[in-house]
């Protein structure tokens, strides 16, 4: 008798010949015997995402501009970390159990040349994090240098001096040589800087508690007291910080398939995301808040505003070597997320156009041109919309993406997918569609999108830009459950291909 494989794993074949122009070695099936990550390396992955100088930033903004007393604020952020956490493991789940990319993934819903849409769309959207992420990693080396140098004053271009634009090419380039040593250095990459970023920042905050006293914990309650917003007005406020973090991992949320593939387990990935979402962003919040209040009270004497920049923070500390450490050290996390988050997604993306033509490390240095061209604008321009605001407009694109994948897997399809299908042009294949186009998909992600985007910029919306992320998951999923409403996979069950004439009914 013929031994026969479990489902799970024999769906995991691509077939005996996957057409060429959707299939190569990086967007294939992930084997069993390449998932090298356990949870550790997961929650490595949302660790150095929290701990960002960007991530530190939006919190620290959030603190201060949000309307609401600091200890809501601190509240909304761990619930987002939680909600953050049920979402990701939604999306992780089918790329552990069939090991392809969210670019593969995405054909089950739009087809096997519409899904080069949404996949062009997060890539977009990730070279934009890219690049400002390279930025702020930027202004670490700059404080550095400046500590090194006496903080020389210089001429500005773009809204930079050379000290600064030195430290953006430096950053640029030490992102491009470890994407180009491959994904093993990355992951030794992380490991370090997320126990790392965490050590400094327990100094950090110690060294600030020790000059403030006992003056630190009331300075939490009073800073961040904040009366403009009451009644309903404040219970919006708290649930948009609540969309506003949920926006910030929204890059990594509808991709989150790119790095659960590399799971050893289901299990393991829940524990690593468990970990590194409520967990490490409630630790994060809490040492923010704290270093935010007590910077405000003993490095700036209760003038101005506070600080939102951990660097800025270190360095009015005025010791040149914790100066420098700590900005070494909040440049290496900020890298190690920038390369898993918005580097490593778009280049599958961007080979997912054109398999035989763009490999993942060429879609890896367009990432890196586009990019470069985007954070060296960040301060004369983009920046000006302010980083929130920033946030819910590329969370609002995405969010409809999410809710299409989350609808189409776990409803439509019933958590099965075909996977030879997903890489076979054959109009009798279960994703071919329309020419390989599912064009109800498309409708429904282009109307979510232009609701949850008009939710950020539209200022008769201006109560909901908060929520932007929210309505547009929702609303895409729900319009895309409706437009396929009674569509059945042909051969969900059988693993039969469909008719002819079904093929032609699906649009």
């Amino acid at each position: 008798m013929t031994a026969t494989l479990p489902a799970e794993e024999f769906d995991t074949h691509v077939g005996p010949d996957p057409n060429p122009a959707l299939h190569n070695d990086d967007l294939g099936p992930l084997p069993q015997e390449r998932r090298r990550w356990g949870a550790f390396e997961i929650f490595n992955v949302w660790t150095n995402d929290v701990q960002s100088l960007a991530g530190y930033t939006l919190a620290a903004s959030l603190f201060i501009t949000a309307g609401i007393n600091g200890w809501w604020v601190f509240a909304a952020i761990v619930i987002a970390g939680f909600f953050v956490n049920w979402l990701v493991n939604l999306t992780g789940k089918p790329s552990v159990k069939y090991g392809i990319p969210y670019a593969v993934m995405a054909r089950s819903s739009m087809g096997v040349r519409g899904a080069q849409f949404p996949a062009l769309v997060r890539g977009i959207v990730a070279i934009f994090w890219y690049g400002a992420q390279t930025y702020f990693a930027s202004t670490a080396v700059a404080l550095a240098l400046d500590a090194i140098f006496g903080d020389p004053q210089l001429a500005v271009f773009l809204g930079m001096d050379l000290v600064d634009w030195v430290s953006y090419v430096v950053v640029a380039a030490l992102q491009v040589v470890l994407f180009v040593r491959g994904i093993s250095w990355i992951e030794r990459f992380l490991n370090f800087a997320g126990p790392a970023v965490y050590l400094v920042m327990i100094t950090l905050l110690v060294a600030i508690w020790v000059q403030a006293g006992d003056r630190l914990l009331p300075a939490v309650g009073s800073i961040f007291t904040n009366d403009s917003v009451e009644g309903w007005a404040a219970v919006g406020a708290f649930v948009g910080v609540i969309g506003t973090i949920i926006a910030y991992f929204s890059a990594v949320v509808i991709n989150f398939g790119d790095f659960a593939r590399f799971s050893r387990s289901e299990k393991a990935m829940r524990r690593g995301n468990f970990l590194g979402l409520p967990v490490s962003l409630t630790f994060f919040t809490f040492l923010s808040l704290f270093i935010t209040a007590g910077a405000y009270i003993v490095l700036q004497d209760g003038q101005g505003d506070p600080l939102t920049n951990p660097a800025d923070i270190v360095g009015l500390v005025g010791n040149v070597f914790l100066t420098i450490v700590a900005a070494l050290t909040f440049v290496v996390a900020t890298v190690g997320i920038n390369l898993v988050a918005n580097f490593i997604p778009p280049a599958y993306d961007l080979s997912n156009l054109a398999p035989q033509r763009i490999s993942f490390r060429r879609g890896g240095y367009v990432t890196a041109a586009v990019g470069f061209v985007v954070g060296a604008l960040w301060v004369a321009t983009i920046s000006q919309i302010g980083l929130p605001t920033f946030v819910d407009t590329l969370g609002a694109i995405l969010a409809p993406l999410y809710g299409v994948l989350v609808a189409d897997y776990y409803v439509i399809q019933r958590r099965s997918l075909k996977v030879a299908d997903l890489f076979s042009m054959d109009p009798q294949s279960r994703y071919y569609y329309r020419r390989g186009w599912n064009v109800r998909a498309l409708a429904a992600i282009g109307i979510a999108g232009v609701f949850s985007v008009a939710a950020v910029w539209v200022p008769a919306l201006a109560v909901l830009s908060g929520f932007a992320w929210v309505i547009g998951a929702v609303l895409g999923g729900c319009l895309y459950l409706l437009v396929m409403w009674g569509y059945r996979p042909a051969g969900a069950d059988t693993g039969t291909a469909p008719t002819p004439a079904a093929a032609e009914s699906d649009v």
